[in-house]
Parts: structure tokens; C-alpha cells; sequence
């Protein structure tokens, strides 16, 4: 149970520090992915909507606008900052919405309250993924609707960039976005069973690819630092990252050579399975 609850401290308190960035350096990643989420799950005007790990609301906010005045979005998020920035975004894009601090691992939500949930690459963090899509459906009315978006592969040519903190990472440690080469993240049917086994039904999977590009070697640093991968900055030791983001800047100018449009960046494959309850 520690070892829990410490892994859900860290995930809270690396996207506290990262929360005034996140989704803000202009790199196109969270946003369409989101998109493409909301458009899966299909959210009507009407319905009571909840997203799971909502971040800055990429998914919330097209949900919100989906539902309508009439309907009733909700997003929660275990890091406090992050529930602040979408609340004060909603706040002033005039967009109605209920943001409030949670664990997406046991949510302290009603049941039976939504007719949709959305979860946008967030099921790879929390400890137990199948516990929390249990607890999830409890959270669902009969007939309703889950999609979440999950990482597949990203191209080989980018493995160069994220192996430069290979050294410094605690054994078993891995980037959100490499989740996926074992264990139930690394196929369709190892997600699709996660909520098949959570008493879903009607499980599928949908893919999209999506370009992700980076104006230079220092934008790709700023993105690390505004996502999940600051963490793995702060691992690294401070006399070590200047020469760590040397060797990272040289492997992300080499995959220019790799990409159609001569940029720097890579092609991130994404999985979005749906269910029903």
C-alpha cells in the first residue's frame, strides 16, 4: 500500500511542477489525441460526462462543449495545479465545467452519475489499471460509454533521444510513451482485455497516428520539461544534464532525416480502446 501511495505522490507532484507548461510549449500531441478521444466516445448533448486524469482539459473542454449547457462535464485530476490551471481556463473561455482534485486509482465520485467517460493517456500511470477500471464502471449508468487512449510504438529513430537517460532511471521505471513493449500497454488486445476483465463490454480499438514536431533541439528539451519526462530530468544529476541534453539534442537533430518534412520529431502511434458498461 506505500509503494502505492508513493507512486501516486510522485505523479501528482511531477505534474504540479509541470502544470504551468503542460500542453503550452506548442507541441501538437495532447490536444489532437484528446480530440480524437472525444470524437470516439461520442458524447451527446445532454449527458454527464467525467475525464479521467484531465490534465489542463484537452479532453474535458470538447467534452464540456459536446454536452451543452444541458448536459454536465466533470474532470479530475490528482494534481492540484493542474485542476487549478483548467479551472481558471474554463473560467475564462466561459466553458462549464466541474474540475476537482482526485485520484483517478479510486475515485471519490458517485456512482452510477455519467453516461461517458473519457481518459486520455493516463491509465499507464496509476498502480493498478485493471483496479481502476473496476472502480471506474461502478462509476458508469447501464449502457454507457468508456474511451480511453493508450501509447502504441513511436519509430525507432526517436529511441536514440529517450535512451540518453537510460542510466539514471530506477530499474523498472518507464516513460509513459514506452509503456507499451511489454506487459498489457504493448498490443490492442493487452488494453482491450484490461477492460474486458473490468466487466466492460463491446471492447474495441481504434488507431491514429499522430505527428509530433519539434521547431528545434531546445524546444524538445522545453517539451521534456512541461510533460511526464521532467521527472526523468530531475534523476539525472545537475552536473550530469547539460552533457545528457548535449547527447539528447544530437540523437533528436539525426531523426530529421528520418521524417518526410525534414523536422525534428516522431511519429507516435496511438490506441484508443471503447467499451461499454
Amino acid at each position: 500500500m506505500a509503494d502505492l501511495m508513493d507512486q501516486r505522490e510522485r505523479v501528482a507532484a511531477i505534474f504540479d511542477r509541470a502544470a504551468e507548461s503542460y500542453d503550452r510549449v506548442g507541441v501538437d500531441m495532447f490536444q489532437p489525441i484528446a480530440a480524437r478521444l472525444v470524437e470516439e466516445l461520442q458524447p451527446k448533448v445532454g449527458e454527464r460526462v467525467v475525464d479521467m486524469g484531465c490534465g489542463r482539459g484537452a479532453a474535458l473542454f470538447p467534452l464540456a462543449a459536446a454536452v451543452g449547457p444541458t448536459g454536465h462535464a466533470t474532470g479530475l485530476d490528482l494534481a492540484p495545479r493542474m485542476v487549478a490551471a483548467a479551472a481558471a481556463e474554463a473560467a475564462q473561455a466561459g466553458v462549464a465545467v466541474e474540475v476537482v482534485v482526485g485520484d483517478a486509482q479510486e475515485p471519490d465520485l458517485p456512482e452510477q452519475s455519467f453516461d461517458a467517460l473519457a481518459s486520455s493517456l493516463v491509465l499507464f500511470f496509476l498502480p493498478d489499471p485493471e483496479a481502476a477500471l473496476r472502480a471506474w464502471r461502478m462509476l458508469l449508468v447501464d449502457g454507457a460509454r468508456i474511451a480511453v487512449s493508450t501509447f502504441g510504438s513511436y519509430g525507432t529513430a526517436w529511441e536514440a533521444v529517450d535512451a540518453v537517460f537510460g542510466p539514471y532511471l530506477p530499474p523498472g521505471m518507464r516513460d509513459a510513451r514506452t509503456s507499451g513493449k511489454s506487459g498489457p500497454f504493448a498490443s490492442d488486445a493487452g488494453v482491450e482485455r484490461l477492460l474486458s476483465d473490468a466487466g466492460f463490454a463491446d471492447v474495441r480499438t481504434v488507431r491514429d497516428s499522430v505527428p509530433v514536431r519539434f521547431d528545434d533541439a531546445d524546444h524538445w528539451h522545453r517539451w521534456t520539461m512541461s510533460t511526464g519526462q521532467r521527472f526523468m530530468w530531475e534523476l539525472v544529476p545537475e552536473g550530469e544534464r547539460a552533457a545528457v541534453r548535449a547527447r539528447g539534442s544530437a540523437a533528436a537533430e539525426d531523426t530529421r532525416q528520418h521524417n518526410a518534412d525534414g523536422r525534428i520529431g516522431f511519429d507516435q502511434q496511438v490506441r484508443y480502446t471503447l467499451g461499454r458498461r
